[in-house]
């Protein structure tokens, strides 16, 4: 390792969250193992309750740029999985803009699987940007971001529905935490990941460690509470859960796993995203410290609720030596 990254930079979990790469399947059931070991990480304000408002249908959302290669098995597995488990679910797939076949592909899976609800970002294109068609079209009560790459692990998904059913108003997986891993990450990526979510940990005061990670859940009255989402690409990935953490919805995270692609090729481009993310970064934390609570969720208080199970409200770096 380069001696000009420190350490804690990677992150202390680094070294226990990296999955060898003999044998996908196997590395992944090892996780899970590992997750029965586990608590789940929580963390909101000491007021922060959880609803006790039960869940009709999961909608999971998942851009798709072309992704010709991989997106019909992506949402064969996805469909497989949630229907073992007896979910009630919608799969709403947004083609932005692709150039290849990913919309004939869609149209071909529509016409055998009615659970599937293709659409085409009608706006301009942007990963963020159709991430917002889906969300306007979703007809869930709870919702989950999805890439269409086979990056994310359809079994995540059921327990994200679970934790959801608890009470949680957000469910976000963090792959550095112990029973998480991840499978042949570029290494100057990782590292890069690393140290932004180590400064989004200090700036936010949060014992979540992969913020920057789309793959999450969300009640719908999250997503609206939300709203506007302003960002148009990448970056959405830390709007979301940043707005959600810093307007008091309650949250946990899970232990997840992750692989990189294995056809198409990556749509995020570090150079043209770094200045997008600081942006949200500072527009979120502008929020936080001077918003003087406008934004704060208004219905919580409101709701029927329970005591939150009540983790780390601030910066703490036990999150990390959990492993």
């Amino acid at each position: 390792m380069p001696s000009s990254i420190p350490i804690g930079w990677i992150n202390q979990t680094y070294t226990d969250c990296v999955v060898p790469p003999h044998g996908i399947t196997a590395a992944r059931d090892l996780a899970l193992m590992n997750r029965d070991e586990l608590d789940t990480t929580s963390s909101q304000p000491a007021e922060a309750r959880i609803s006790d408002q039960s869940l009709q249908l999961l909608s999971v959302v998942i851009p798709a740029k072309d992704e010709a290669e991989c997106i019909a098995s992506t949402v064969q597995h996805l469909h497989l999985e949630l229907s073992l488990k007896t979910i009630p679910h919608e799969i709403v797939v947004v083609d932005d803009h692709s150039a290849d076949s990913t919309w004939s592909v869609l149209q071909s899976l529509a016409a055998e699987n009615p659970y599937l609800a293709p659409i085409k970002n009608q706006g301009d294109g942007g990963f963020g940007r159709a991430i917002v068609a889906g969300l306007n079209v979703a007809k869930g009560d709870a919702i989950v971001i999805m890439m269409a790459d086979e990056s994310d692990d359809c079994r995540d998904v059921v327990r994200y529905w679970h934790l959801l059913n608890e009470g949680w108003d957000c469910v976000f997986g963090s792959r550095f935490i112990k029973g998480g891993g991840v499978i042949d990450y570029p290494w100057f990526k990782l590292r890069l990941n690393r140290m932004v979510n180590f400064w989004i940990r200090i700036l936010f005061r949060i014992s979540l460690n992969d913020t920057t990670n789309a793959f999450k859940a969300y009640r719908k009255t999250v997503i609206e509470g939300c709203r506007p989402i302003i960002s148009p690409h990448f970056n959405l990935t830390v709007e979301l859960p940043l707005k959600a953490i810093v307007r008091g919805y309650s949250w946990t995270v899970i232990p997840i796993t992750w692989r990189n692609r294995r056809t198409g090729v990556a749509k995020l481009k570090i150079k043209e995203m770094g200045s997008r993310y600081f942006f949200i970064v500072a527009y979120v934390w502008l929020e936080k410290y001077f918003s003087r609570g406008d934004y704060l969720a208004n219905a919580r208080s409101a709701q029927p609720s329970r005591p939150a199970h009540l983790g780390l409200s601030k910066l703490d770096s036990t999150a990390d030596e959990k492993a």
